[in-house]
């Protein structure tokens, strides 16, 4: 027999949070896979527990700074259904627009300082920037304006605390909105300059297999981050109350993190999903984006989330843009109230990494229960199926060198947000 051989990769660079990959060999094949989700548990859903709602939306953001206006997004969206909040289609515009800033934010920042210097043959941003100086600086750019919108809207760069039930706190002036749209526009070109540098790059192809894809369904005929039925590209549709017949979670020894399977097997959700499954809704330069980079290969090959994320970056920037002419024509929304204190709510949002799920528990104005599903713990599972077979193929082609590196591009691909994935905890209601 064979020895087995060890792959280890700890830490995982360039991705949010603790994770390692542990790959074992025996003979020409791979025998197990692992992503090692190193954090601990960090027990959110029992936290909130006892709180008023208000409180909530204080703490769960908590769960990650870089995506925590995601998390606010969610838990709004699912105390209000809980609560009877009917919010004004105005105040529905501008968390489009705080939306719009988090994911040019987050996208930016694992496009071109993360994923990029994989496909350019640099260790890190800072080695590109000889080469690609113009790039750096322009990608800096968008971030640094994506933290802007966040900032404005959330109230402070980090776990701001503006977005409230049924509104916002204070809403920027008729100026700040026409600056950031006066920044889209200057930011545009460069985002389409990606798309360009993008259509140039080689695909590798050995990991490539079937899986499946999931995402929200907008409340309308347009691309859009938010939605209360769940899509998979079986062609299924899902109310997002019923998230648990759909998302099966399960334990695994080696993670703090918990899997999530569709129909019992793994499935992909985040910037690839929603372009597999909404892309043909795009308009305007996104559209024109879409159409340059799509290909079949996209269902088969996670590394094209990068290339997903790059066509949102156009999509969120002309979002800003539609967004703030809406809202320069529009009146200040009231914030609305609560019609009771005591229901459930699902909410739903696609945060930069995926679909997003916070489910509570009201009565009598506290949380008795919450639930949230997050990005990373979906597609887990699918990033070691792609592991697995990008490993056995290269094996068989004797293509050894760089192995590592080429199994970290795979998992880097999907941009895991591991501190958002760590909620190991079961909680029983009496």
């Amino acid at each position: 027999m064979s020895a087995k051989k060890e792959i280890i990769i700890e830490p995982l660079a360039r991705v949010e949070g603790h994770g390692g990959i542990k790959v074992e060999i025996q003979g020409n094949k791979i025998s197990n896979v692992e992503v090692r989700i190193l954090e601990g548990p960090r027990l959110f859903e029992q936290l909130v527990v006892g709180k008023t709602p208000e409180e909530d939306l204080s703490i769960v953001p908590r769960i990650c700074a870089i995506c925590n206006l995601s998390h606010k997004y969610a838990a709004l969206r699912g105390l209000e259904k809980a609560l009877e909040v009917e919010i004004p289609e105005t105040t529905q515009a501008y968390r489009q627009l705080m939306h719009h800033g988090e994911m040019l934010e987050s996208h930016s920042l694992h496009l071109y300082f993360l994923a990029l210097p994989d496909f350019l043959g640099y260790d890190n941003a800072v080695a590109m920037a000889d080469k690609h100086g113009g790039t750096v600086v322009k990608a800096l750019q968008l971030k640094k304006y994506g933290n802007k919108i966040m900032r404005m809207m959330g109230g402070r760069m980090i776990h701001g605390e503006n977005p409230v039930l049924g509104g916002f706190n204070k809403l920027p002036t008729k100026d700040e909105l026409i600056a950031i749209k006066e920044e889209a526009l200057e930011l545009l070109p460069f985002a389409m300059d990606t798309i360009d540098l993008l259509a140039e790059l080689q695909i590798p192809d050995h990991m490539e297999r079937e899986t499946q894809f999931l995402c929200c369904k907008p409340p309308h005929d347009d691309y859009d981050y938010y939605g209360d039925i769940l899509i998979t590209s079986d062609g299924e549709e899902h109310p997002v109350d019923r998230y648990k017949n759909v998302i099966k979670e399960r334990v695994v020894s080696h993670s703090f993190a918990k899997r999530g399977t569709y129909n019992d097997a793994p499935f992909t959700v985040g910037a690839i999903a929603r372009i597999i499954l909404l892309g043909e809704r795009l308009k305007g330069k996104a559209k024109q984006a879409y159409k340059k980079l799509f290909n079949e290969r996209w269902y088969r090959n996670p590394l094209y989330n990068n290339f997903a994320q790059a066509i949102e970056q156009v999509y969120s920037l002309e979002g800003v843009i539609d967004v703030v002419n809406q809202l320069l024509s529009s009146e200040d929304p009231k914030i609305a109230q609560p019609k009771q204190d005591t229901g459930v709510g699902t909410g739903a949002v696609e945060a930069p990494r995926g679909t997003l799920i916070h489910h509570y528990k009201i009565k009598e104005g506290k949380t008795v229960a919450a639930d949230f599903i997050t990005p990373t713990a979906m597609f887990l599972d699918d990033i070691e199926a792609f592991i697995r077979t990008g490993g056995e193929n290269l094996l068989a082609k004797n293509q050894m060198e760089n192995i590592e590196l080429k199994f970290e591009m795979i998992a880097r691909a999907y941009d895991p947000c591991i501190s958002c994935s760590a909620h190991l905890v079961e909680v029983v209601y009496k």
